[in-house]
């Protein structure tokens, strides 16, 4: 909720702003941005100023620290910290013109390191390290304009792909099993390969093209159970024989499957006894 002029369809003027019903800024606002004002923790206590833009600042939101660093010109600027909704630290580095920029760390709300590397203009640029919530290594490479180019990717610590991306995609590299051993090999987006879910199981095996499955392919849920066994084009299953499972890993329905739904001869499965076997159309 918030009391401010207006112009240009931007704030300007004097203004205030509050948090459920608690102030946290009240003062002057130039070109939709916080100039010359006083904030507020949420509990009428002042916690910064700012002057032409320029200060100290500490923004709060349900009474809890949100961000806290360095503003110039209306904008973050320099060394600066970012809290979740829990007010654990989730980032710390650097910002320019509002915008993360320059090395920094991003945490779990454990305080385990989640990310490590630098950003360009608000995205990831550079060499970063990315890990899992269990402090395994999730991956290591480099990013340029914010998308990954090359690098190597981890399962719980163990190396299941190295090489180059296109657009985040998989692009020329190779897969490897839990022993190290190469198990496929992608050549200009395309090749047959294996991917498994965290907990070792099989996940998908089958065609890949330009980032998604496409063509045969098998994929399996978390658990190792087949799901699908059919053809896919980019990414969408698409003709052939579908699985499904209740929570309890019991399944609930197999049938034929084309153009992304239930199409042809299926069984509807509860408590192991068929209740309607026949046809679908369009999923009905």
């Amino acid at each position: 909720v918030s009391e401010i002029e207006y112009k240009n369809g931007k704030k300007n003027g004097r203004g205030k702003e509050y948090d459920d019903g608690n102030l946290i800024f009240e003062g002057e606002y130039l070109n939709g941005k916080k100039w010359n004002g006083k904030g507020y923790d949420g509990q009428n206590n002042i916690v910064y100023e700012l002057k032409n833009g320029n200060g100290m600042v500490k923004e709060y939101k349900s009474g809890k620290l949100r961000f806290e660093g360095y503003y110039k010109n209306g904008l973050k600027d320099g060394n600066g910290k970012e809290y979740n909704y829990n007010g654990k630290l989730e980032y710390e580095g650097k910002y320019l013109n509002g915008l993360k920029h320059g090395k920094a760390k991003e945490y779990y709300d454990d305080g385990s390191l989640k990310f490590e590397g630098e950003y360009l203009n608000g995205g990831k640029n550079g060499i970063v390290k990315e890990y899992c919530g269990d402090g395994s290594l999730k991956f290591e490479g480099e990013y340029f304009e914010y998308q990954k180019l090359k690098g190597k990717e981890y399962i719980k610590g163990k190396l299941d792909y190295e090489g180059d991306y296109y657009h985040n995609k998989k692009w020329n590299g190779k897969g490897y099993d839990d022993n190290g051993n190469i198990i496929y090999i992608i050549n200009n987006g395309q090749g047959n390969i294996k991917e498994y879910h965290y907990n070792d199981n099989l996940k998908y095996e089958g065609g890949y093209s330009y980032g998604f499955y496409n063509g045969q392919g098998k994929e399996y849920n978390y658990n190792g159970k087949l799901i699908f066994d059919g053809e896919y084009i980019d990414g969408i299953k698409w003709k052939g024989k579908i699985y499904e499972y209740d929570k309890n890993d019991d399944l609930i329905f197999e049938g034929e499957y084309m153009k992304g739904e239930k199409n042809g001869y299926g069984k509807i499965i509860r408590k192991n006894k068929i209740i309607f076997e026949g046809e679908f159309l369009n999923g009905k």
